[in-house]
């Protein structure tokens, strides 16, 4: 559940209308969703294997510091904690209180106020415990899952789309443009097929984690690209592929088409239970991240303490709810998730090629895999395949706004100053031999 809850935020209900912009046709549409679900998938398999290797808290933060180094790995968690994970728990909290203030018919005016309550909230469950934050996840994941639900199987059984009506979209001018529109659409899909990763940050604390992590990452990607398929069907059958471009929320027309004035309220309990979910598993695994740095010593030793009851980290868990806190207050959260969500990519990129690293090591040191050991298939091509696609995603955003992704290296940049001084307070308090 974790795997799924991870990935079904908000993006499935704005970004196929992106998708459809770029591309122009159902079938091309379809095409994009299922490219950018198979390399979600070989992700799913690559991030699998590391967590059959590593089953350590982190996730991430681990593979980078064994393959590539402590300083990328050292930024990896910086940029989790200045603004990647703690910029989307800010905006996914104000998404939920405006679409939670609608539902209730209360006032905009609350939304910030609401906004920090959820996050004190969900840090709250977070803190006493992984059952319980796991009880949530599981729970809002089967709604999410049901809303989606909902969704298509309405526009499968009831809908009578006006499909000839609408008039033909415009279609990519030869192969070459074909494949451009393609990978311009795979940028918005692969995004909003992101969130996988994040059940590896907590592979310490799931059972039997060498057999269970690489399934649950597999099956539960391989779920998420069924549903968001039927999904796209679900858009176009009702909308037709004009339809769905020009609309700005392709589920909310939907469900109009389908339920009338009544979509509104239905549209608003799904966002809302998806960006509740969402949240919740922000708030559990990024923590881990925050451990593991400190644990290493380049980062504050309090946050790499375990509750004694709760066996939770509950140092960390407050650092990362205050600083969500800090930027839902101030208001500048999307402008800083739009400076540097290039670099998470860069960081998958790493993380998935850290695996040629892992693999060179094994075959230098004559080390086979165990019997029943979990092995990406079709290696070395798929990674290779992923880190390409890693590569497009980061390239794309670069090209598309060019100041912000200075900014973003600007603000990883300021990491490095950090890491310096951490590794130098270490040096100084560890004795000399």
């Amino acid at each position: 559940m974790a795997v799924a809850g991870g990935i079904i935020g908000g993006g499935i209900f704005r970004t196929p209308a992106t998708v459809a912009q770029r591309v122009g046709s159902t079938r091309l549409v379809l095409l994009a969703w299922a490219v950018g679900g198979v390399i979600a998938l070989i992700g799913a398999f690559c991030f699998g294997e590391l967590g059959y290797r590593r089953p350590k808290a982190g996730g991430g933060y681990v593979y980078l510091r064994e393959t590539w180094g402590p300083l990328p790995a050292f930024l990896y968690g910086w940029a989790l904690l200045l603004v990647i994970a703690t910029g989307a728990i800010a905006a996914v909290a104000v998404t939920f209180a405006n679409y939670a203030l609608a539902l209730a018919g209360l006032p905009e005016s609350l939304t910030v106020p609401l906004a920090v309550a959820t996050i004190v909230l969900l840090a709250g469950i977070n803190y006493v415990g992984v059952k319980p934050a796991a009880v949530t996840q599981n729970i809002f994941t089967v709604l999410k899952l049901a809303a989606l639900a909902a969704l298509i199987a309405a526009a499968v059984f009831v809908a009578t789309p006006p499909v000839a009506a609408r008039p033909s979209p415009t279609l990519p001018d030869g192969w070459l443009a074909t494949l451009v529109a393609l990978g311009a659409a795979l940028v918005p899909i692969l995004f909003t097929y992101g969130g996988w990763q994040q059940t590896n940050f907590i592979a310490e604390e799931i059972v039997e984690p060498e057999r269970n992590l690489p399934r649950a990452l597999v099956l539960g990607v391989a779920i998420v690209v069924v549903v968001y398929l039927l999904a796209n069907v679900a858009y176009l059958t009702v909308l037709g592929p004009t339809g769905l471009a020009t609309s700005t929320a392709p589920a909310a027309d939907v469900m109009r088409v389908l339920l009338g004035p009544a979509a509104g309220t239905v549209i608003a309990a799904g966002i809302a239970v998806s960006t509740f979910g969402f949240l919740n598993l922000v708030i559990l695994v990024t923590p881990r991240v925050l451990q593991a740095m400190a644990a290493d010593g380049v980062f504050f030793p309090g946050l790499a303490a375990l509750h004694p009851g709760y066996r939770t980290p509950t140092a960390a868990i407050l650092v990362l709810a205050g600083w969500s806190i800090v930027l839902t207050l101030s208001g500048t959260f999307s402008q800083l998730v739009d400076y540097v969500a290039f670099g998470d990519w860069i960081f998958f990129g790493l993380t998935v090629a850290g695996l040629f690293v892992y693999r060179a090591r094994d075959a230098q040191a004559g080390v086979k895999p165990p019997p029943g050991a979990f092995r990406v298939p079709a290696y070395p091509w798929t990674p290779a395949l992923f880190v390409v696609a890693a590569g497009l995603v980061v390239a794309s955003s670069v090209r598309s706004n060019p100041k912000n992704a200075v900014i973003g290296t600007g603000l990883l940049g300021l990491g490095i100053p950090v890491y310096a001084f951490w590794r130098a307070r270490r040096g100084a308090a560890t004795p000399a031999a």
